[in-house]
Formats: C-alpha cells, structure tokens, sequence
C-alpha cells in the first residue's frame, strides 16, 4: 500500500511539474543550446551560414570595448546594490515599528517605483538632470554651485543613471527585508532585552545573522539584474559619454543592431553569462547561505 501511495505521489508530482518544464525547456533550454550552435558560425539572417569556430569569442574577448563594457557593468552594480540594500534595511526596520495602518500605506507608496518602467524612470531623470531648468542644478544651484552637465560629463554620468535605478528597485528590497525582518522571533529581543542589549548590538548580533539568507538573496538577484541593466543608459546617455554608461547589455544591443553577422552579439552574450555566473559563485562563496536557527 506504501508503494503504491509513494508512486501515485510521484505520478502526481511529475504531471504538477510538466507545465513549468515544457515551458523552460521551449523558452530556456532549447534557446539556449541554439545560441551556443550560432556562436560558432558567422550566422546572419540574410546570408548562408559560415564555421568558424571560436573566432568570435576570440573578436569579443580582443575588443576593448567589451571588457570596458563589462567593468562599466560591474561598477555600476557596486553602486547601486549596497546602497539600495543599506537603505531598504533602515527602511524596513522603521516600517517594521511603525502602526499597522500607516505601515500599509508605506508598503504600498514605496512600492509604487517598483512598478514603473525602466524607459519611464529614465525620461523622469532626464528631466530632473536637465541643465538649464532640472531639479537637481535647482537643488546645488541654492548652496551656491554652478550647474552641472550630469549625463554629459565622465565623472557624474554613470553616478546619475545609478540614482534612477536605486530608486526603482528601492520598493520591492525594503519589503523582502521587511519579510525576512518579520520572520525573526521577537523572543530573541525580548532575550537581548533583559541582557541590556541596545538597538546596536540587537542588530549586529541578532538582525543580521538571522537576515543572512535574504541578504545573500538580494545581492546575487541585485548585482545580476544591475550588471544587466541597459534601459536607463541607454535612453538617459545612450553609452556616453565616452562609453561611460556603455554596460554589457547595451554593448551587445549595439552590435546586434548594426552588425549584420549575428554570431558576435551571440558570443558576447555567452561570455556575459559566465561573468554573472562568476559574481554569482564569488557572492555565494564569499557569504556561505546557512539554514535558519530555528529550521
């Protein structure tokens, strides 16, 4: 009876699994493989097809414009994660120790970026970093500095496309921290309570142990999706200037659109693959995921 419960289980879990499978194996697997295929060939949609073996990871690799592509990617990540997850911790916690009521309308307020477009964001900035009538020369201009070109000049640009893009991933961290932060059993407060422990010494010793697996999270989906992000470049500076804001998504979008041999873009987006899963690897290595105290 035991193994005929243990097959029906089984049977059961299989046809439950298939949907997502099939999807996966049509959307991911297959293309996947597909675009390995065409990374060895000098592919084009209006011309037979040409071997060529690893040339094209060689072209990608020897230009100078990809691997700047790549360190203005990752440097752009290193903004904007620890930033946005400082902010969405402190924010967390003060939403965490506000009213229920008012708590609801915060979730629902800081979520709101979340939702917005990326091309959206970007247009919004633009305005903010305009250099005649934009808030931000509005805002220096009144302790008494000149206006600056912020999406013109090497030294402000990337800085200025990293603002847009904390703010909209702000909303959806702050309420992942504010899950994770719910998760902790307050008896481990009310303990560091009657040991005279303050609000320091609680979050060191208690918060961040105990949030270890959702920061772990947070900065492997984080520095992915950053490195990744070419929306905000793209329409904000469209790379420049000088290839300052050219990241590793908006480097390949640019041969895509004007080499017509396929089999580049199609090696760079390989290689960009293995350097997110290198961060990812580094990260994971670095901040060992460990399971909860309580599991």
């Amino acid at each position: 009876m035991g193994k005929k419960n243990f097959r029906l289980d089984n049977k059961t879990a299989y046809i439950l699994l298939s949907p997502i499978v099939i999807l996966l194996t049509i959307f991911v697997v297959i293309p996947f493989i597909y675009a390995i295929r065409v990374s060895f060939y000098d592919w084009s949609f209006y011309q037979d097809s040409e071997f060529v073996g690893f040339r094209n990871f060689y072209m990608v690799l020897t230009d100078r414009l990809f691997g700047e592509a790549v360190w203005v990617g990752l440097k752009f990540a290193l903004m904007v994660v620890p930033a946005t997850l400082v902010l969405a911790f402190l924010f967390a916690n003060v939403v965490k120790n506000i009213g229920s009521k008012l708590s609801g309308f915060v979730k629902t307020s800081i979520y709101i970026p979340t939702i917005i477009s990326g091309i959206v964001a970007s247009v919004i900035f633009v305005f903010i970093y305009d250099y005649m009538g934009g808030l931000a020369n509005y805002v220096i201009g009144l302790f008494g500095y000149e206006p600056k070109a912020w999406l013109a000049e090497v030294a402000t640009a990337l800085p200025s496309i990293a603002a847009p893009a904390v703010w909209l991933g702000f909303g959806l961290t702050t309420l992942i921290m504010l899950a994770g932060l719910h998760d902790i059993p307050e008896s481990y407060y009310e303990a560091a309570n009657l040991e005279g422990a303050g609000p320091f010494k609680k979050m060191v010793y208690i918060t961040i142990p105990l949030m270890r697996n959702v920061i772990l999270y947070l900065l492997v989906t984080g520095f992915i999706a950053q490195v990744s992000q070419f929306e905000l470049s793209l329409v904000m500076t469209n790379g420049g200037p000088l290839s300052e804001t050219t990241t590793p998504n908006l480097y390949i979008l640019n041969h895509f659109r004007n080499d017509v041999m396929v089999g580049n873009s199609i090696a760079a987006s390989l290689l960009l693959f293995v350097v997110l899963g290198s961060v990812s690897a580094l990260i994971f290595k670095v901040l060992n995921s460990e399971k909860a105290i309580d599991g």
